[in-house]
């Protein structure tokens, strides 16, 4: 099967099994205390800055809790906008766990913007209000977009100013990194980032994550070790979490992974522009293309490739690629979807 349903969809790179099998040597010391995951922290601080905490762990809900704990208390919120993951995919996993409201704003594109935080900025001191503490920016999107450097200099600016932190959920991180043409770093803690979390299950790892904390004055040294006991993300055998983001980062894998499926969208949204009744929704800045087509269709094309649809009130559908899908694979889907549209008459 090959899928444009999710880019978890996809087996993982093979030097990245390599990694995790060539780590299945003898005994290591447990959580973390291991020349693995020694090598991983130094990589991704080389990526992040010297002074960057990094906290490996199992999943990107895991990394959101644990991330965000280390900046909240229960009676302050979360402003993000209402496609976030935190909002919609994580089954209130941050407001049970942290205890913390999320504050949902509506945003076309996906993203907040300076103008949408002030908005919410209100009711500071009164008790009967949940303070707004953290604004959460995904980088890419759940839409596909991507934020620009200048864009997220101005979150970041806006929200110290307001006495707030800026979160940055990186489960695409390396597809808008890589689209920008940029560096982590200078995507993060160059602009006033100050915490995030690292994604690379997407980007061709079996399953891991970290949480980078990069404001010094959250004390991350103090607090996320026992924060990520708490909430149960900390691998008894971080070495095989480790090896992944080695095998990642040491000869900029992450990059030609997230550069050739963010091509692969470019590619399928070039063969479908020109398709009658096929209506691309969002601009296509990532891993992903959005668009509307014929609703009486979809099952026979989901047939064909799986995919979801993003919105049933409008029939917005998702198309997802990953590290290796192959313009073979569009091709067949892209003539699938021709040849359908064409029975229907669209």
């Amino acid at each position: 099967m090959r899928s444009l349903a999710s880019d978890n969809h996809s087996g993982v790179h093979p030097r990245v099994l390599e990694a995790i099998a060539a780590a299945n040597a003898d005994h290591a010391v447990s959580y973390g205390a291991d020349p693995w995951t020694t090598r991983a922290l130094e990589l991704i601080q080389g990526e992040f800055g010297e002074h960057a905490e990094v906290f490996p762990v199992f999943n990107g809900t895991g990394a959101n809790v644990v991330g965000m704990q280390s900046m909240l208390r229960s009676w302050e919120s979360v402003i993000c906008a209402t496609t976030a993951h935190v909002n919609v995919d994580e089954a209130g996993a941050p407001e049970k766990l942290l205890g913390s409201k999320v504050i949902a704003v509506p945003s076309a594109d996906a993203k907040i913007t300076p103008e949408l935080i002030r908005a919410q900025h209100w009711g500071i001191g009164d008790f009967h209000h949940a303070q707004p503490r953290v604004v959460l920016v995904t980088q890419s999107t759940e839409y596909g977009t991507r934020y620009s450097l200048d864009e997220l200099r101005a979150i970041t600016s806006t929200a110290h100013e307001l006495d707030m932190y800026v979160y940055l959920d990186g489960a695409r991180i390396a597809n808008a990194t890589a689209g920008l043409g940029c560096t982590f770093k200078e995507m993060t803690t160059d602009i006033g980032i100050d915490a995030l979390s690292f994604g690379a299950t997407k980007n061709g790892a079996m399953g891991a994550e970290a949480v980078v904390i990069l404001n010094p004055a959250l004390n991350a040294g103090e607090t996320l070790g026992y924060i990520r006991k708490q909430y149960m993300q900390l691998a008894s055998k971080m070495r095989f979490v480790s090896a992944q983001f080695i095998a990642l980062l040491e000869d900029e894998l992450w990059r030609a992974n997230a550069e050739h499926s963010n091509s692969m969208a470019q590619y399928l949204a070039s063969k479908v522009t020109s398709i009658p009744g096929v209506t691309i929704t969002q601009a296509v800045e990532a891993n992903a293309v959005f668009a509307i087509i014929p609703a009486a269709i979809t099952p026979a094309l989901q047939e064909v490739t799986p995919f979801y649809v993003w919105n049933e009130a409008t029939n917005e559908v998702r198309w997802m690629c990953s590290w290796d899908t192959t313009t073979a694979n569009i091709d067949t889907f892209v003539s699938a979807l021709t040849s359908l549209t064409s029975g229907t008459g669209a």
